[in-house]
């Protein structure tokens, strides 16, 4: 008998954790749909498509998650919105058309969430965050020639060094001192590049929610 209501104890225990940590949530955000306003203009989120699309399984594919976090804290769990990683916190919201969701695993890097936002600005230096193509392709292909000791490890497999043949590419990396290539050269990236560079150019979740407030980085 006590082994019995010992069994039926440790069961239960784990079903209502199963419940609260599974079932409960799902009742709760499951049904998620894209906040519109009254006329029905104003969507979001949007579900990306084309090259920003495939960008973000090339993302997943390298690793990006591993090092890069897309989760924007409030004020009051952390420092994110006064770094300039975003003028809210992300929600559940913003990560309906995400599946998986890369919320990230540590920050050896620079929060992503805002990466294409073109108004934030970097606490640090005081610029705006958001940056060019040309500067991803840059920091892509050798991260220590655009930002000086970071840890990034060079992704320039993504990228093709080849001969001028004629006029030199639009696409062409324009490398300096250490990292320039021989004259006659030029370094080019691949559609793989093309890609994740759309995909993070795309990353914008500072979009008004009426389940979060925006926030003002502390002055």
């Amino acid at each position: 008998m006590r082994f019995s209501t010992l069994f039926a104890g440790i069961f239960l225990t784990f079903a209502l954790a199963w419940f609260g940590e599974t079932v409960v949530p799902n009742i709760q955000l499951g049904n998620l749909q894209p906040q519109t306003d009254e006329d029905g203009g104003d969507i979001y989120p949007v579900n990306n498509s084309g090259i920003a699309a495939r960008g973000r399984k090339i993302y997943v594919a390298e690793g990006c998650f591993y090092c890069h976090t897309q989760q924007v804290r409030g004020s009051q769990g952390g420092s994110d919105i006064d770094r300039g990683w975003g003028s809210r916190q992300t929600v559940a919201r913003d990560y309906i058309y995400t599946d998986p969701v890369v919320l990230g695993l540590t920050r050896n890097g620079p929060d992503l969430a805002n990466m294409g936002n073109t108004e934030l600005v970097d606490s640090s230096t005081g610029k705006k965050r958001w940056k060019d193509a040309a500067w991803h392709y840059a920091h892509l292909y050798s991260p220590r020639s655009e930002v000086e000791g970071s840890a990034m490890p060079s992704f320039s497999y993504l990228f093709e060094k080849r001969k001028i043949v004629g006029q030199r590419s639009e696409d062409a990396l324009k490398l300096e001192g250490e990292y320039a290539v021989e004259n006659g050269y030029e370094v080019v990236p691949n559609s793989d590049a093309k890609a994740l560079v759309a995909y993070l150019m795309s990353l914008d979740r500072s979009h008004a929610l009426k389940e979060v407030k925006q926030e003002a980085p502390a002055k």
